[in-house]
């Protein structure tokens, strides 16, 4: 779930020589599935630890991850590093603000993360974004838009050549195609 490298383990050995003795680790995700998450860790002593946390061995700590944050903290990393700058501790986690889902979840919930973590992300800078509507008998995505891709010029091209081509590669033999259900209205919005 969590990889921290040898150096990030160290640190924290070093840190928690100086606490309370059973004192770990807590490795977090505020507001997880969010634009806003950040990852986060803190001690945790051992009055702070619950009953549904998960808790991941390394040698000389255990890392505790509250159960909330561990579809959030798939594939995360900790490391540490020095330089001539000084030191820096960093926390990757990819899956923070969208929970990664997994290859045999239902077609809608596949697409729309590939929606979510693909799509819209690209589609923010020019002010717009999509959201699945739904996915028909005979295997079309209907995807709705908003901001600025509402009267843009380009959808189109971004609904035909971007996205459908990537989801009929994607879910080979589920999606055969991408549907537009927006009545797209040019105005100061849109981006040209």
């Amino acid at each position: 779930m969590i990889s921290i490298s040898e150096n990030a383990q160290k640190h924290f050995i070093k840190l928690l020589s100086q606490q309370a003795e059973g004192t770990h680790i807590r490795v977090f995700v505020v507001n997880p599935g969010t634009a806003k998450a950040e990852c986060g860790v803190s001690y945790c002593p051992p009055d702070a630890v619950e009953a549904d946390d998960i808790q991941l061995p390394f040698d000389g700590f255990s890392a505790m991850v509250d159960a909330d944050s561990k579809g959030f903290l798939e594939d995360a990393e900790i490391d540490f590093t020095t330089d001539q700058m000084g030191s820096q501790l960093t926390l990757k986690a990819p899956n923070a603000k969208l929970r990664k889902v997994a290859d045999d979840a239902p077609l809608f919930e596949r697409v729309h993360y590939f929606l979510q973590a693909e799509v819209n992300p690209q589609l923010a800078g020019h002010g717009g974004e999509c959201t699945l509507v739904e996915i028909t008998d005979d295997g079309y995505a209907v995807l709705q838009f908003g901001g600025g891709c509402n009267g843009c010029a380009q959808i189109d091209v971004t609904v035909k050549d971007g996205i459908e081509k990537q989801l009929i590669e994607l879910m080979a033999g589920e999606i055969v195609g991408v549907k537009d259900a927006t009545e797209h209205e040019r105005g100061d919005h849109s981006y040209y």
